[in-house]
């Protein structure tokens, strides 16, 4: 495993450059039940800022040019007009591999992003494919601003953590699509313990890169969440 700070302008040897944005796949997890957000329905249908929360997210992938979506929804709803659907998983990382299952062939790069950030702009989904030039997987991620104590189960402090050298990961992350159709290749045990997919890229070996992003790409799980997002959104105009 390798986890990088800075996007390279150049090709590792022998590894072909990633496709333009506009030639990628996108897939979009929108299964969550929004149950820790106290909704009465999934969470990606959730009004924000006047629209279902999934709604923002595939207008900053449309403005950044991707064409080809595939949306992993619950049962019972339909996507949005123009893009696939593919029926989430018991967990996350099933519903990607649903929605992977799902794309058209021929799509080299593969965007996963989470429909529970609907603050992502069109430039985190171009600086993580351009990021892709010399690794199997890009990532967006916060640096850690936060000091961060390891404790065990006592809740006694064993350790503090360089910051320097802490990211908090988000979504979107980008891959070569052979090396996340391998990293899938898991059983459901193995899938249920990834709570990113660049983790399961890294137990294969694949170089994962990280791309600067920042918190306002925030994830929205609970009301104050919610509350920051609509707030955040007003603020953008």
């Amino acid at each position: 495993m390798q986890i990088e700070a800075r996007a390279s302008g150049q090709s590792a040897a022998g590894t072909p450059p990633p496709a333009p944005v506009d030639q990628a796949v996108a897939l979009v997890v929108a299964a969550g039940s929004g149950e820790r957000l106290g909704a009465n329905r999934p969470k990606a249908f959730v009004p924000l800022g006047g629209r279902p929360m999934l709604e923002w997210s595939l207008d900053a992938l449309r403005a950044a040019g991707v064409r080809h979506v595939v949306v992993a929804l619950p049962p019972g709803h339909e996507p949005p007009a123009g893009c696939r659907r593919a029926p989430g998983g018991a967990t996350r990382s099933e519903s990607v591999r649903n929605a992977l299952a799902a794309a058209a062939p021929g799509a080299e790069v593969v965007i996963v992003h989470d429909a529970a950030r609907p603050l992502v702009t069109p430039g985190h989904f171009v600086a993580a494919v351009r990021a892709l030039a010399d690794a199997e997987a890009a990532i967006a991620a916060a640096p850690m601003t936060d000091t961060v104590k390891e404790a065990g189960p006592d809740r006694l402090v064993a350790g503090t953590l360089d910051r320097s050298r802490l990211w908090a990961v988000q979504t979107p992350q980008v891959f070569r699509r052979a090396a996340l159709e391998r990293a899938l290749d898991v059983s459901a045990e193995v899938l249920a313990q990834a709570t990113d997919d660049a983790w399961l890229v890294e137990r294969t070996g694949g170089r994962v890169r990280v791309v600067e992003s920042d918190a306002t790409n925030l994830k929205v799980t609970t009301p104050h969440d919610l509350r920051v997002a609509e707030f955040l959104l007003r603020e953008r105009g």
